[in-house]
């Protein structure tokens, strides 16, 4: 089975990477019972074999099963399955309804804040980083530099307090982003919905600011739903850019 050149289903076939195909596999056994709780899975070296795939991207793969909470690696004895479905992947030390409950809270009221109080050197490092946010390539450096803009919002708003906060999510935050952007092709949406909240910034537009917030994070909530509960997605929506 070669899992390395896989599509999607509907009316235009959207390209996977080896990764999400294997993951989408791997998940789809574990949802039907081929592996019930308890049972360990095949080591990698047969996953690999059986599936024509690298070692690399079989164990992103496994990482992908763990964040949603499908699966455990136990050092030494190999990766059990703990559960049959997918609940609420976690990301780091927090559950994704807990993080975007939180970042909801904080970071919608933090841009409104930002778009007031901002001074030019903020709108100089968060024009500058969108710029090369835009640029980049390596989903690696630009999930650290995702992380990096939600601190620079916060920074914007001249309340050390807000900072502090966003830092103590920030290795979930990047965790999260890395997970949405290898299984929900996020990064070009993710682009221009940063751009609407830096352009808000420059207007100086509290209103605006707040909106543009609330619509990103309103997206990485679709996204992650489509992810987690293909499912629940709205079929209105379907054949439309993914977000």
């Amino acid at each position: 089975m070669n899992l390395s050149d896989s599509q999607t289903g509907g009316s235009v076939p959207r390209r996977v990477s080896a990764m999400e195909a294997v993951l989408t596999h791997l998940r789809d056994a574990i949802e039907r019972g081929d592996y019930a709780i308890g049972d360990k899975l095949p080591s990698e070296a047969e996953l690999c074999r059986r599936l024509e795939v690298s070692r690399p991207v079989l164990r992103e793969a496994l990482r992908a099963l763990q964040v949603m909470g499908l699966t455990v690696s136990r050092t030494g004895k190999g990766t059990f399955v703990v559960a049959s479905a997918v609940e609420d992947p976690t990301f780091g030390d927090y559950a994704a309804s807990d993080l975007l409950e939180v970042r909801r809270h904080v970071e919608i009221p933090v841009a409104g804040y930002a778009a007031v109080r901002r001074t030019p050197e903020n709108l100089d490092h968060l024009a500058h980083l969108l710029d090369r946010m835009e640029r980049e390539t390596d989903t690696t450096a630009w999930v650290a530099m995702d992380t990096i803009f939600h601190i620079a919002i916060a920074e914007a708003s001249q309340n050390p307090v807000f900072r502090r906060v966003i830092e103590e999510i920030r290795d979930a935050l990047a965790r999260q982003s890395a997970f949405l952007n290898e299984l929900g092709g996020r990064r070009e949406q993710s682009n221009r919905e940063h751009r609407a909240i830096v352009e808000a910034l420059i207007d100086g537009c509290e209103h605006d600011a707040v909106q543009a917030m609330s619509h990103h994070l309103d997206r990485v909530e679709t996204t992650l739903t489509s992810i987690v509960r293909p499912e629940a997605t709205d079929p209105a929506t379907e054949g439309g850019p993914r977000t």
